[in-house]
């Protein structure tokens, strides 16, 4: 079985490489491939699991929440909000891959449940104003492991997700001059000072279009 495991903000920094299998191959830092988070991701891989995640730009759930840059006030996609969680999800269906756990704040799991059922969650955090409450790391590991254990022997193609036909994207920015020139962008439409809007049926332009206007 051949697992991509995206961790939002280690990069692998604090991985000890030595350590791991000589199996695993190890992605450091951003290339500046329009996957993002998931360079390197294909069909070959049977799954994805998703750990560290916060919640989306725009919500209380982390006072880490935002949407790949500080810059965006929010993001949506066919007129749901949308977390890094859900750029990174539809970039595995893209190329046919499902994604079958997520792990990180509690506010981010609920999305994930209320966007996926099947997909398992383990919320290791919540926020509370400009703080974090955590679960112990003996516990969050423990139940990590648990749960990564039962997602990959479950049957994993409940966790796949459908595309849309076609995206609509709206993109607000904390600054109108990221707006104004992000709507030079082929496609991109400045609909207020402070938001742009992009059309289209393919999900790899989507992405297209994020990398060059975060």
């Amino acid at each position: 079985m051949k697992i991509y495991v995206q961790d939002a903000h280690d990069s692998g920094r604090n991985l000890l490489q030595s350590k791991l299998p000589e199996r695993v191959r190890l992605i450091r830092e951003w290339s500046g491939h329009p996957y993002a988070m998931l360079q390197g991701l294909d069909k070959s891989f049977d799954a994805v699991m998703m750990t560290g995640y916060h919640s989306r730009a725009g919500a209380d759930g982390n006072p880490l929440a935002h949407t790949f840059s500080g810059q965006v006030a929010y993001l949506k996609i066919n007129d749901r909000y949308t977390s890094e969680f859900l750029i990174n999800a539809y970039t595995a269906a893209h190329v046919g891959v499902p994604v079958v756990m997520v792990t990180g704040d509690a506010n981010l799991c609920k999305d994930v449940n209320d966007f996926n059922p099947n997909i398992a969650t383990i919320p290791v955090n919540e926020g509370a104003g400009g703080s974090v409450i955590s679960i112990h790391p003996s516990l969050a590991i423990r139940r990590i492991e648990d749960a990564a254990r039962d997602a990959l022997n479950g049957d994993l193609g409940i966790c796949k997700i459908e595309l849309p036909a076609k995206f609509t994207v709206e993109l607000g920015y904390r600054d109108y001059k990221r707006a104004y020139r992000a709507s030079f962008f082929p496609g991109v439409e400045l609909i207020k000072p402070q938001v742009v809007r992009f059309e289209n049926d393919n999900y790899y332009e989507v992405l297209r279009m994020l990398m060059f206007t975060w």
